[in-house]
């Protein structure tokens, strides 16, 4: 939906600038000469007699002019500080809007969304590192590293945990160099120069390019996933593919604090098989057989993960007796997680607002 205060405020500013060929040339005129009869206006304006007394007119009332009403009417200037005064603020806050506007890209309704632009594939990926709230899966280039490095820095420090990919390796800055603890809970180098670039937040919301697509050769084009089950599958084949075949730089992951939220049940597993202790976990998901939505909670019994790590589940003892919950896409166990909260001391609670299929926006 357009913004129609924005959309007035630049109709607004063009109307003031739309000046009429004749009204441009007596305005440039009369700032070179300060101050001139209608009469002597037109003559050195070339603008026909006829027409000069509307020209001055609708300058004085654009507040570039004023007109002495003496015999003969004199037209003076006005100073253009003063006369374009309100234009200048009103373009000013106008421009920061728009930038606003430009860096935050909508999201939008449909699943799925091909972008083209490189520029527009970097506006995504700052957008879904931004979107973050407790779990980012990345593959970047040195180059965006740098480029988001503050954003990365601001989840970390927001306790997102932050998987990094980072590639080709040649290039990939050494640890004994750079702080990746600063932007990663756990980053990896990899060789190849065609890794994708792909950002997934909370197992949701993602965007996905091959390698060229940042470079600006003929895989320019890039793919917005904004709805949760597709966004689980690209970072499934992250994780499966591409992250099992790099070498790892660093991994503070045994540092996580609880409680914590997942939107992916690896991830969740994973830290748990770190840790020593009793936890308790809270899982927003729908039943594998009847595919209703259910929230269950309990005292997590047993954590496990397939060898190759494509699987992982939870078993949960709850009022109801012991429950098996899986991930997305889960079928052996009886509930598909979509959303899961880890404590110490008892369930946690969390915000349930997530439904699925959902937009995410921040």
């Amino acid at each position: 939906m357009v913004d129609e205060e924005m959309s007035e405020r630049l109709e607004a500013v063009a109307a003031r600038l739309d000046f009429s060929e004749y009204e441009a040339r007596a305005y440039i005129t009369i700032l070179e000469q300060g101050s001139l009869t209608a009469t002597d206006l037109a003559d050195q304006a070339d603008i026909p007699q006829p027409r000069i007394y509307d020209t001055v007119r609708n300058l004085a009332d654009s507040g570039l002019v004023e007109l002495h009403e003496s015999r003969p009417m004199r037209v003076v200037a006005v100073d253009p500080d003063q006369a374009f005064a309100d234009v200048r603020e009103t373009l000013s806050e106008l421009v920061e809007t728009l930038s606003e506007r430009f860096r935050a890209p909508a999201r939008n309704s449909e699943a799925v969304t091909l972008i083209s632009s490189q520029q527009t594939v970097r506006r995504y990926l700052e957008d879904v590192i931004t979107s973050a709230e407790h779990e980012l899966v990345l593959s970047l280039t040195p180059d965006l590293l740098a480029r988001f490095e503050s954003d990365l820095a601001a989840c970390r420090d927001a306790d997102v945990r932050v998987e990094l990919l980072v590639s080709p390796a040649v290039d990939v800055p050494d640890p004994a160099e750079y702080d990746y603890s600063r932007v990663a809970t756990v980053a990896r180098a990899r060789r190849g120069v065609t890794t994708p670039v792909v950002a997934v937040a909370d197992g949701s919301y993602a965007v996905y390019t091959p390698h060229g697509g940042v470079r600006g050769d003929r895989e320019n084009y890039g793919v917005v996933l904004n709805r949760s089950k597709l966004g689980f599958l690209v970072s499934a084949v992250l994780n499966t593919v591409v992250w099992s075949s790099a070498k790892q730089l660093m991994d503070v992951s045994g540092e996580q604090q609880f409680p914590r939220r997942y939107g992916t049940m690896r991830r969740c597993v994973q830290d748990l098989l770190e840790v020593e202790g009793t936890f308790y976990a809270t899982v927003r998901g729908r039943n594998v057989e009847t595919g209703e939505w259910t929230t269950v909670s309990g005292r997590v019994v047993d954590a496990s993960v397939s060898t190759n790590k494509e699987t992982a589940a939870l078993t949960l003892e709850t009022a109801e007796g012991r429950i098996d919950v899986g991930g997305q896409l889960a079928a052996l166990e009886d509930i598909e997680a979509y959303d899961i909260a880890i404590g110490q001391d008892e369930p946690p609670e969390f915000d349930l607002s997530r439904e699925s299929g959902s937009t995410r926006r921040r």
